[in-house]
């Protein structure tokens, strides 16, 4: 089961601020990865549904992670239909993200209290959504429903949102600054965070020092911020 409830898992999204988002069909480089994110400054880490096998490869990885990690809250990631929810959740799933919005999905995950973020490109996606128990929603994919500044205007009718763009944002100052001006709850990020040739070469730590000095520029990008609000 779960080791992490709903509420720790959504309140350590904001904390970090920034989800990996992952997958490899080798399950030592899934472990020097998910080794390089928590080493760089994160404690949240969604390992994607995309490969033959994925499960196995998951239940190897949540062992290393409870084992070696502390703190470290994985969850999985591609998730369209229940049966693959249920597998994951018993399988011991702290969190499910899916790239699309399934109200089946919804209520197995609420049945073991599972977080849970669909993905969503309107704001009646997301008040369904928001309807259906998720906490924290992702908008995906979401440089193409509209940017930041859709986020910014379903903001504006929908402040109590917690949001999570997944889909057109990198681990630079300007898209980081970008995303939460508009509002992010977090931000979800994949290949942006580990190039191929990166990972082809073994080269582990240059994800770490990409995810750490990500870290550093969200923190800055959140100083300003609430320099901001406070000067306002």
């Amino acid at each position: 089961m779960a080791k992490y409830t709903r509420i720790e898992t959504a309140l350590t999204m904001k904390d970090s601020g920034i989800v990996p988002v992952f997958y490899h069909p080798d399950p030592e480089v899934c472990k020097n990865v998910l080794k390089a994110v928590y080493d760089g400054g994160l404690r949240v880490f969604e390992f994607t549904n995309r490969g033959d096998g994925a499960h196995e490869i998951f239940t190897s990885l949540l062992k290393f992670a409870n084992e070696n990690l502390p703190g470290m809250i994985l969850g999985v990631g591609s998730i369209v239909d229940p049966a693959s929810a249920a597998q994951y959740i018993q399988t011991g799933a702290n969190f499910v993200v899916s790239p699309i919005l399934n109200a089946e999905v919804a209520k197995v995950c609420n049945r073991r209290k599972i977080s849970w973020s669909p993905g969503c490109g309107s704001a009646t996606e997301i008040s369904f959504a928001e309807e259906l128990g998720a906490e924290v929603v992702k908008i995906f994919p979401a440089g193409e429903v509209g940017g930041p500044s859709f986020l910014k205007n379903i903001k504006g009718p929908m402040p109590w949102s917690s949001i999570m763009p997944s889909g057109g944002v990198d681990p630079s100052y300007e898209n980081l600054s970008k995303w939460f001006a508009a509002g992010a709850w977090c931000v979800g990020m994949g290949s942006n965070l580990f190039p191929k040739a990166e990972l082809k070469a073994g080269d582990f730590t240059s994800i770490r020092n990409r995810v750490s000095e990500a870290v550093k520029l969200l923190a800055r990008v959140r100083k300003e911020l609430n320099s901001q609000a406070i000067d306002h």
